[in-house]
């Protein structure tokens, strides 16, 4: 198999925290647990999806600040958490928090633009201010000041017994650095190397020509390059690539027909753009650990990375998920060239 110009340095799994309504304490027990696996497997990082109003993990950082007293090692991620729900000054008074915690393993993904079905949320996140509110990517620049230490308020010293902090507190040294940006255009590729942060990619990309050829590979590669050639660190800058990835080594027969069902369930939406935004959808990749190597190992979007966060499909139980980070890291990681963390 041809090596790839860059070769896979860190490993690393996307969940979005699947739970019950009826029993939701069960399914963020399986998160922790999930992440807990993947330590001792040695994956690098391990990464939370961010959901609101629906059943799946609405509250990530808070679920990273209990995984970090479970773990001492695996770096722990947000992708991503969707700005326009959040007030950037408060975000970052939690983030520095888990950071201190995690003894600085926390790696914060954000995104920008209004909250999902805003019209219909607006009044109870935003009852007074709701069409005032700015979803560009100020934002974003709000937060990382704050996370950077750049004094948020004119007011510190003592009053009374009291002393106050012009900086957010606590202040976690080297967490700006760990910020990441999930774009999937060349337009916020370059915005986010314009502004030094680091890119997460997914398989979900903005097809820029919509009358097509389509080719998701393609135009992953085409802003992955976008982002290096605008970002201070040029080729040296972090992206981290997030497909589907389901290995069958070790399955059962039961979970491989349903793994292969729910693949051929997503492919008619990879055929084409999708909706008012031309979303294109990678295919998911679903076979033996060394199938899927050879078709990593010809993406071109895959090329451009040493990073990955592999995510995992949406509806399964916690058993597969467990199979399916256990291919990953001891079949899957070792064909990509990859090493498990100590």
């Amino acid at each position: 198999m041809p090596p790839t110009p860059r070769p896979l340095r860190k490993l690393g799994f996307l969940t979005i925290g699947l739970f019950d309504e009826s029993d939701p304490a069960r399914g963020h027990e399986s998160t922790l647990e999930l992440i807990q696996l993947g330590e001792r497997l040695g994956f690098d990082s391990a990464w939370l999806r961010h959901r609101h109003l629906q059943f799946g993990i609405s509250s990530p950082v808070a679920v990273l600040a209990a995984a970090s007293q479970r773990t001492r090692r695996i770096e722990l991620g947000t992708a991503v958490i969707p700005l326009g729900w959040e007030n950037p000054l408060r975000l970052a008074e939690d983030l520095a928090t888990v950071d201190i915690l995690s003894g600085g393993r926390l790696n914060p993904g954000v995104s920008v633009g209004p909250p999902m079905h805003y019209d219909h949320v607006k009044d109870a996140l935003y009852p007074d201010s709701a069409e005032a509110e700015d979803f560009g990517y100020g934002r974003v620049v709000r937060l990382l000041d704050a996370v950077r230490g750049k004094p948020v308020t004119d007011f510190s010293g003592t009053e009374g017994f009291e002393t106050f902090s012009d900086r957010v507190q606590p202040h976690a040294p080297g967490l700006g650095d760990r910020l990441w940006y999930g774009g999937g255009s060349l337009r916020s590729a370059r915005w986010a190397g314009e502004h030094g942060l680091n890119l997460l990619t997914s398989s979900v990309v903005k097809a820029e020509d919509a009358d097509g050829p389509w080719d998701f590979a393609a135009i992953q590669q085409e802003q992955i390059r976008a982002f290096r050639a605008a970002h201070p660190d040029g080729a040296a800058a972090r992206v981290s690539q997030g497909l589907v990835v389901i290995p069958t080594d070790s399955a059962t027969p039961g979970q491989r027909a349903r793994y292969e069902a729910y693949a051929a369930a997503r492919l008619p939406r990879t055929e084409r753009p999708q909706g008012p935004g031309h979303l294109l959808f990678a295919p998911d990749l679903v076979g033996p650990a060394e199938e899927i190597a050879a078709r990593l190992h010809a993406h071109a979007g895959f090329r451009e990375v040493d990073e990955v966060a592999f995510a995992l499909p949406f509806t399964f139980g916690h058993e597969d998920y467990v199979q399916i980070l256990t291919d990953v890291a001891t079949r899957l990681g070792p064909a990509l060239g990859w090493q498990p963390a100590g």
